[in-house]
């Protein structure tokens, strides 16, 4: 996303906010759908033979799976980013959860990343690798990596990544000011 105002940000000129999308998620989101359909659909018009017992372990199953697949995949459809004067806020999925704030006073640097894929974090969402450090990665392609002053590094894939990396680093100036970047 191109640097933007909503409109309730109007009395704040300096919010900048992005957002990443992953079409992949709303296909999962399907498959998801389509096993508690599934599970429904034997709980419904169950012609069984065999006994009550598979049959309740069936459409336990497949509603379940599907719940966890719905769910798993919609919290992960879509990255909001939004970064003020004190801080950056990360938001997953249409209710923003899982939700990250990190202050600014706590970033060092953000640099851009081109190439940023769900197979070198070990899949889509909110990841976590000792090597590496921690990410949400929603779709493939361009992201930010902030780099934090306790040696962490957090990497949040975002459309117009650089746009983001820009107003990071001039917020960081006029935070703290006399620290090479």
């Amino acid at each position: 996303m191109r640097e933007h105002r909503h409109a309730e940000d109007a009395a704040h000129p300096d919010v900048w906010t992005g957002r990443a999308t992953s079409r992949v998620q709303w296909l999962l989101a399907l498959v998801g759908a389509a096993c508690m359909a599934l599970g429904i659909e034997l709980a419904v018009d169950s012609a069984w033979t065999s006994g009550i017992a598979p049959l309740v372990m069936s459409v336990v199953g497949c509603i379940a799976a599907g719940l966890l697949v719905l769910f798993g995949t919609l919290a992960f459809v879509h990255v909001d980013l939004r970064l003020d004067k004190e801080s950056l806020e990360v938001r997953c999925g249409h209710i923003g959860v899982p939700r990250r704030r990190i202050p600014l006073s706590e970033v060092a640097g953000a640099d851009f990343a081109p190439h940023v894929t769900p197979c070198h974090w070990g899949g889509w969402g909110y990841r976590w690798r000792p090597e590496k450090g921690t990410a949400v990665v929603v779709r493939r392609g361009e992201g930010i990596v902030l780099r934090l002053w306790d040696g962490h590094t957090f990497t949040i894939t975002v459309d117009d990544a650089e746009s983001a990396v820009r107003a990071i680093r001039s917020r960081l100036r006029t935070t703290t000011p006399g620290t090479a970047r």
